[in-house]
């Protein structure tokens, strides 16, 4: 089935708004203006969850500046993504990250990776509704469990009415607002400590070797090395295989539009980081007792608790309004990914109705969007460190869909069974070294807990797809990419 098609007039764009057609409420008419493009592009990774995290990640002395991997991580992740994914994906017209697993391997393997995929979204919805319950919680005195439900609830009612174009344009005012909202605060932040130069040699006596961006050799052949570059391989590589990426890249106007969004994305990253860097170094350093000020009762809120208490009412308003406008804005983008690869890849193939209009899909897809986010507000509400979501939910998408994905682009022998036997082993091999976030205990013998599980579950369920699927190519043969087997939406 095809969904309806979608022309570049100025006409059409009117009437397809109009209508709310779901070609603009998936891929915004795959016609996205540059210059939104790159807003939106970058904000695939920089939102609540993001700058919350960073500066919850530089505060805590249990992990440091050297720990910081995301922004640099993700950067590389979209370097990658446009070099490598970003123009065959496009060029082949996908409607969702899904499509090339549902023409290789069939419906059912394609519904059974999207559980993967959902779970990923999930997490990091979880992760920016805890960045924003913190940040309303500071600003309007609200307990964490009060702030989170207000906020998952007008954030998802906001989702609900808007599509990927909508989405986009938040985008914008998003990014402007953290970039200039959070830069007005850091220098008074760090003016509390004497200045810049101040506050970093400060940090540097508190945190010690972790108050380095890049670790030297001597880290790396200890004990935490093989954790750390196995963290940022999980960022690098596991930034790569997610809806909430490919949704811009499939709304660029072409294949090299997509890979420049890619790119200039990757440099935006780094520098809408730098502010919670700053506020993160404050926030470790500064002396609440002396200040007369209580010491933040969790890392993770500790970039809206320096704003409001190391920084004058009026930039303090500013700087926490701006925050909070930036993550409220960052969720809606996470969900319509998920239920987009909902209706497309697991409702659209296995329904009876083949004569879906554009009023029946807008319905299917803001119930997904409902579900998602009632469950990603379950999650933030047992687990309250932005930066542990932040990690997890790249977890199973770098460990499951990586090689998944990179397999059934650029393995022409991929077949189903080499698929599923490599979900298997990639799965069973994760869950076996437990995670700690939620108290799950590991039962396989890792040789320890520096050992690189994710990676190590990456590359032996990458393995046994090409050996798995070269050696059942007699019985399954492999089938090439075409999206004319599942429809799209139209150039």
């Amino acid at each position: 089935m095809s969904v309806q098609k979608i022309r570049g007039s100025s006409s059409r764009k009117e009437k397809s708004a109009a209508t709310g057609s779901s070609g603009d409420l998936i891929l915004a008419g795959r016609n996205i203006p540059f210059f939104v493009g790159i807003f939106t592009m970058t904000a695939t990774w920089v939102g609540g969850g993001y700058i919350n995290g960073t500066a919850e990640a530089v505060a805590d002395p249990g992990q440091g500046l050297i720990w910081l991997i995301a922004p640099w991580g993700y950067a590389i992740s979209l370097i990658l993504g446009g070099k490598f994914f970003a123009v065959k994906m496009r060029s082949l017209g996908f409607t969702t990250m899904l499509d090339p697993f549902e023409i290789r391997y069939g419906k059912k393997t394609a519904a059974l990776l999207f559980i993967p995929a959902l779970i990923g979204e999930v997490f990091w919805s979880s992760a920016i509704l805890t960045a924003l319950g913190t940040t309303f919680g500071v600003v309007l005195g609200f307990d964490f469990q009060t702030s989170i439900l207000i906020s998952s609830a007008v954030a998802v009612a906001y989702t609900a009415l808007g599509g990927l174009m909508a989405v986009a344009y938040t985008d914008v005012i998003q990014l402007f607002c953290i970039l200039v909202g959070l830069s007005i605060a850091v220098p008074f932040v760090t003016d509390s400590h004497g200045g810049f130069f101040a506050s970093w040699d400060l940090y540097k006596i508190k945190m010690g070797e972790t108050a380095h961006l890049f670790p030297d050799l001597k880290f790396i052949m200890g004990k935490s090395g093989f954790t750390w570059i196995d963290s940022v391989l999980l960022l690098a590589l596991g930034g790569i295989p997610w809806q909430v990426y490919f949704q811009r890249v499939l709304s660029a106007p072409s294949p090299k539009k997509a890979k420049q969004l890619s790119y200039i994305a990757a440099v935006g990253c780094i520098i809408m980081a730098i502010p919670s860097i700053w506020i993160g170094i404050a926030g470790a350093t500064a002396d609440w007792e002396a200040l007369n000020i209580p010491a933040p009762p969790s890392y993770s809120i500790i970039l809206p608790y320096v704003i409001q208490y190391l920084t004058p009412p009026i930039i303090a308003t500013i700087g926490l309004s701006a925050v909070a406008a930036a993550v409220m804005s960052s969720v809606d983008s996470s969900i319509l990914s998920a239920s987009s690869m909902f209706f497309w890849n697991v409702y659209r193939p296995f329904s009876k109705d083949k004569n879906l209009d554009a009023k029946k899909i807008k319905k299917i897809v803001q119930t997904g969007i409902l579900v998602v986010g009632i469950t990603a507000t379950i999650i933030s509400l047992q687990v309250q460190s932005v930066y542990s979501l932040w990690f997890l939910c790249a977890d199973l998408v770098y460990v499951v869909l990586f090689p998944q994905l990179t397999m059934a682009l650029f393995l022409k022998k991929a077949n189903k069974i080499g698929a599923i036997s490599g979900f298997i082993v990639s799965i069973f091999l994760r869950i076996g070294g437990g995670e700690p976030t939620f108290n799950f205990g590991a039962f396989l013998p890792y040789p320890d807990e520096n050992f690189p599980i994710r990676t190590f579950s990456m590359l032996s369920g990458l393995l046994t797809i090409i050996a798995v699927s070269y050696l059942t190519q007699k019985i399954n043969p492999s089938i090439p990419l075409t999206t004319n087997k599942i429809g799209k939406i139209n150039e």
